[in-house]
């Protein structure tokens, strides 16, 4: 009789921690890929402004089209940075269009 109610109080125990193990939380999922597009699409709409056309150039914050004019004038760029060194706009300007430029070389 002790063997059978050690069985039984053994058993419940055992059903007692699977259910405290049932009730724990899922882990997380990691982030869907679906996520990684999104950071590339950007880099697509970066203007060069080694060949940009004024009207492209124009459609940048703070350049109208006198800037774009010296933009042009002032080709090629060895990197986007020149536009502010060698003073064609100014660094308020270059630090709010700098992530959609680029300067290609060819």
């Amino acid at each position: 009789m002790r063997i059978s109610t050690l069985a039984a109080l053994g058993l419940a125990a055992l059903l007692g921690m699977t259910s405290a193990y049932a009730q724990a939380p899922a882990p997380a999922k990691p982030a869907t890929p679906a996520a990684a597009p999104a950071a590339t699409a950007p880099a697509a709409a970066l203007i060069d402004i080694n060949s940009a056309t004024k009207a492209e150039l124009s459609k940048l914050k703070g350049i109208a089209d006198a800037r774009s004019d010296a933009i042009i004038k002032n080709r090629p760029y060895k990197g986007k940075d020149e536009l502010y060194q060698k003073n064609i706009i100014p660094r308020a300007v270059y630090d709010d269009i700098k992530d959609q430029i680029i300067a290609r070389q060819k």
